[in-house]
């Protein structure tokens, strides 16, 4: 049996223009400390990939790809998200990949290593977050049906996740829960992102 290829890290990154990157942010911080903020999860999570040794790619929009080069540096592989909704976007990521939002501070190398452990003994793994979201999804093949319909931004989208997964025949892996930064209460957690 063929050995499974390593995934790679597919990075979902906005670019941090005041008022469209954090929104959630802005009434604790206004526009220009939430991009801020966004600015350095997105770094950091950069930082934290690398760290782990895992290829990557980051998947952008809201800016174009001259922008980002400048902003991550040439040596990034970009990817343009391309149009549609969050679901319409993570589809086009083919497998085996780990997908990724840079809203995690606490995401350490080990999480990403353990991710990519987890898939040569399994189809799909999950990092829940506390919210009831998912903040890293991997998977070996694509699996679409994850990703249609899918109620964002909800408490439902780790329960619906499993759920369809089940359906699908597929047990994922879990690793550890992390908490998301995207609203002024969960601030308090990483005053060292504070403009």
């Amino acid at each position: 049996m063929a050995a499974i290829p390593e995934p790679v890290v597919a990075l979902f990154a906005k670019y941090p223009h005041p008022g469209k990157a954090k929104t959630r942010l802005i009434p604790a911080l206004g526009p220009s400390g939430a991009a801020h903020v966004h600015r350095l999860l997105v770094e950091r999570t950069i930082a934290t990939i690398r760290a782990s040794g895992l290829a990557f790619d980051v998947w952008f929009t809201g800016a174009e790809r001259a922008d980002f080069a400048e902003w991550l540096g040439d040596d990034v592989t970009l990817v343009d998200q391309g149009e549609g909704d969050l679901g319409a976007r993570l589809t086009r990521v083919g497998g085996p990949a780990i997908l990724l939002g840079a809203d995690v501070p606490d995401l350490a190398p080990r999480h990403l290593r353990d991710a990519a452990s987890a898939l040569e003994r399994r189809d799909a793994v999950i990092g829940p977050a506390s919210d009831g979201g998912y903040y890293l999804l991997g998977f070996n093949r694509r699996l679409p049906f994850l990703f249609t319909d899918m109620p964002w931004g909800t408490d439902a989208v780790l329960a619906e996740t499993l759920q369809r997964l089940s359906q699908a025949g597929v047990e994922p892996a879990m690793i550890d829960e992390l908490e998301d930064c995207d609203r002024p209460a969960d601030l308090a957690r990483w005053p060292e992102l504070l403009p």
